[in-house]
C-alpha cells in the first residue's frame, strides 16, 4: 500500500537496537510501515504521498510528558502567571490591570507564584493581598500548586476566614488575630477557593478529591471546559509531544477527553489515574477504581493507573522527612504532614495491587519515599511480585540507603528535571535553605538513581513548570552548577531523550507499540528544527518541534 506520509532527509533516533539510526520514515494509516533511508522509503512513495522535509532535524518517536495535570494546565494558559514577579510592587503593578481586564470574574485567580515572591523572607499574607485588591477577592496559587494565598475579601467568600476542619496534611494557617493568615496548605485548605474560579474548581477535582463535580455540570459548562482542554492539548502538541499521562483524574475528566476524541479534537493520547486519597475507604478501590480501569481501555483514551498522594513539598514544609526540617520550616519539630497514615497506605497498595493495576504515588520528602517504598514491598509480600511498573513521582530527597531499594523492588523513577535547583527555572539556592546538609547528596539523585539499574522517566509536572520539552532536558542534560556540596548528575542526551519517549512508552506497558521509529510502531512521531546531537548541551533550547504526528495525523505544524 503507497504510504500517506513520508518524512526524509532526516536525523532518525528510532530508539530500536536492531536499526537504531535511519534518515527517513514512512506512514500508512496510523502505522510506520518503513523506516530507512532515504533512497529505500522515498521509493514508496505514491502520487497521493505527502513528502515531509526534515531538513536535517532531529526526527524522534512522540514525546510523551508522563506526568502532567492536562486540565489544570489548559486553564492556566490564560491566567496571569506570576512566575517572573518580584514583591508587592510589581505584584500590584501586573495584577490590578488584569483584574479591570475581567470584572466579570468573581475571583481574580494568579498562578505561578514563587513562595517567596515578596522578597522580604516572609510568607505572604492577606494583609499583603489585600493592599493589591482590597475591595475584590484575590488568590493565586504556587507554583507547585500545594499552596494558595488568598486575601481577606477571597477568605470571606469562601467561607474560610475563621479557619475550619480540614483533611489531613491541609492547613488553614491562623494567624496571631485568630484568624486565617491567608495561607492555605494542601487542596483541602484551598478547594473551597477553587470553587469560585471561572471553571468552579472542575479543573483541578481529579487532583483535589477525584470525585465528579456536583452538581453535574451544565451543557455550557462542559462545552467550556472541553474548549479549554482542547487548547491546552493543542499546546502540547506544539511541543512534539504525542503522549500524556495524567496524574489527577475523575470520571468527568475521561468522558470529556473521550468526547473530544470523538470529536476529532484529542491531539494527544492521554492516560488518565483513578485518584485515591488519603480519606478514601479501601473499597472504593474496587468499588469506583476497577471498573474506571476496565471501562476505558481505548489506545487514545484509557484509565491506567491509580495515584496517591504521601506528603506535600519541600518549599511550605508539607514534605515528609525523617527528622525535622532546619530553621523556622522546622518549628515544633516539624517533619512535613501525613496524607496517609501508614497503616491505610500500605493496605492501599495492597489492595491496588491485588487489582493489577499500576500504582504512582507523590512523594518528595525522604520520609515519603521510604514510605512508598515500604508499601510497594508490602504488596510484593501479600500478592507476589509481577511486572506492575509502580512509579515514585517526584523522589527529590532520598536516603541514600533506599536508592538501591528501586532497582530491587523494581519502582520507577518518575523525575521531573527542572524542578530541580540545579534545573533553570525555580530559584537555585532555595530548596538548599530546607534541607540539612547531609541531605544534599540524595538529593535530585538522578544519575546515582540510573547507576543502580532502575528504570527513569522524565516528565514536566504541566502547570508546576511550563510543559514544554527542551528547558526540561536542557535541564537534565545541562543543569546549573551548584557547587562542591551537590554532586553532578548531569544526564546523556541519549538517556534524556529515552526517558522522554521510549521509556515513557514502556512505563505506559507500550513498549511493543510505541516510543520506537520502528516498522508496525504506532504512528507517533516528532520533527525538530535542529540535529539535537550537534548542539552545545546549554544550546538545546534552540532547537524546538517543527511538526507533530500523532496516530499517523499532522497534530502540529509550524508556520
Amino acid at each position: 500500500m503507497t504510504p500517506d506520509t513520508i518524512v526524509h532527509n532526516g536525523k532518525l533516533m528510532t530508539f530500536d537496537p536492531d536499526q537504531p539510526e535511519a534518515q527517513a520514515l514512512a506512514i500508512t494509516g496510523g502505522t510506520l510501515t518503513a523506516v530507512g533511508s532515504d533512497t529505500e522509503v522515498m521509493a514508496l512513495a505514491g502520487d497521493g504521498t505527502r513528502l515531509i522535509d526534515a531538513a536535517g532535524g532531529t526526527v524522534l518517536p512522540g514525546l510523551i510528558d508522563s506526568h502532567v495535570h492536562l486540565f489544570g494546565g489548559s486553564v492556566e494558559l490564560t491566567s496571569l502567571n506570576l512566575h517572573t514577579v518580584q514583591g508587592l510592587e510589581e505584584m500590584t503593578a501586573v495584577i490590578r490591570p488584569y483584574a479591570a481586564d475581567i470584572p466579570e470574574t468573581e475571583l481574580v485567580f494568579c498562578v505561578g507564584a514563587n513562595y517567596g515572591i515578596l522578597g522580604t523572607g516572609r510568607n505572604l499574607t492577606r494583609h499583603d493581598l489585600d493592599q493589591i485588591l482590597p475591595d475584590r477577592p484575590l488568590a493565586m496559587f504556587a507554583a507547585d500548586h500545594h499552596t494558595v494565598w488568598a486575601n481577606t475579601a477571597a477568605l470571606e467568600a469562601a467561607g474560610l476566614l475563621q479557619g475550619g476542619e480540614v483533611d489531613a496534611g491541609s492547613e488553614i494557617v491562623m494567624g496571631d488575630d485568630g484568624l486565617a493568615s491567608g495561607e492555605l496548605l494542601e487542596p483541602g485548605a484551598y478547594s473551597p477557593i477553587l470553587a469560585l474560579t471561572r471553571h468552579g474548581g472542575r479543573d483541578m477535582l481529579g487532583l483535589t478529591t477525584g470525585k465528579d463535580p456536583v452538581p453535574a455540570p451544565t451543557a455550557e459548562q462542559r462545552a467550556m471546559d472541553k474548549d479549554a482542554i482542547a487548547k491546552g492539548l493543542a499546546h502540547c502538541a506544539a511541543q512534539g509531544i504525542t503522549g500524556l499521562h495524567l496524574m489527577d483524574g475523575n470520571l468527568y475528566q475521561l468522558e470529556l477527553l473521550t468526547e473530544l476524541e470523538a470529536e476529532g479534537r484529542l491531539l494527544c493520547r492521554c492516560m488518565v489515574p483513578f485518584h485515591f486519597k488519603g480519606t478514601d475507604p479501601i473499597d472504593r478501590i474496587a468499588d469506583e477504581g476497577v471498573p474506571m480501569y476496565e471501562r476505558f481501555t481505548g489506545d487514545k483514551v484509557w484509565c491506567g493507573h491509580m495515584k496517591m498522594f504521601i506528603d506535600g513539598v519541600i518549599e511550605s514544609g508539607t514534605a515528609l522527612m525523617m527528622r525535622p526540617y532546619p530553621g523556622a520550616l522546622g518549628k515544633d519539630d516539624n517533619t512535613g504532614d501525613e496524607v496517609f497514615t501508614q497503616d491505610h497506605f500500605v493496605a492501599a497498595a495492597q489492595e491496588a495491587d491485588r487489582h493489577g493495576m499500576q500504582i504512582a504515588v507523590h512523594a518528595i520528602g525522604d520520609a515519603g519515599v521510604r514510605r512508598t517504598i515500604d508499601a510497594y514491598a508490602a504488596a510484593q509480600a501479600a500478592n507476589g511480585r509481577r511486572d506492575s511498573r509502580h512509579r515514585i513521582e517526584h523522589l527529590e530527597v532520598m536516603h541514600s540507603d533506599d536508592i538501591p531499594r528501586l532497582a530491587e523492588l523494581g519502582i520507577v523513577a518518575s523525575i521531573q528535571p527542572a524542578h530541580a535547583p540545579r534545573g533553570h527555572f525555580f530559584p537555585p539556592g532555595a530548596v538548599g535553605d530546607y534541607l540539612h546538609a547531609d541531605q544534599i547528596a540524595g538529593a535530585y539523585a538522578w544519575q546515582d538513581i540510573r547507576d543502580t539499574g532502575a528504570r527513569v522517566v522524565f516528565s514536566t509536572d504541566w502547570p508546576v513548570i511550563p510543559v514544554d520539552v527542551m528547558p526540561n532536558i536542557k535541564a537534565a542534560i545541562a543543569p546549573l552548577d551548584l557547587g562542591p556540596d551537590w554532586p553532578d548528575q548531569t544526564q546523556s542526551l541519549q538517556d534524556t531523550l529515552a526517558s522522554y519517549t521510549r521509556d515513557n512508552a514502556w512505563v505506559e506497558f507500550n513498549e511493543d507499540r510505541k516510543g520506537q521509529l520502528k516498522v508496525g510502531m504506532m504512528a507517533d512521531v516528532a520533527v525538530m528544527s535542529h540535529d539535537l546531537t550537534a548542539l552545545a548541551p546549554a544550546d538545546i533550547t534552540r532547537a524546538r518541534a517543527e511538526l507533530t504526528i500523532c496516530d499517523g495525523k499532522v497534530t502540529f505544524e509550524r508556520g
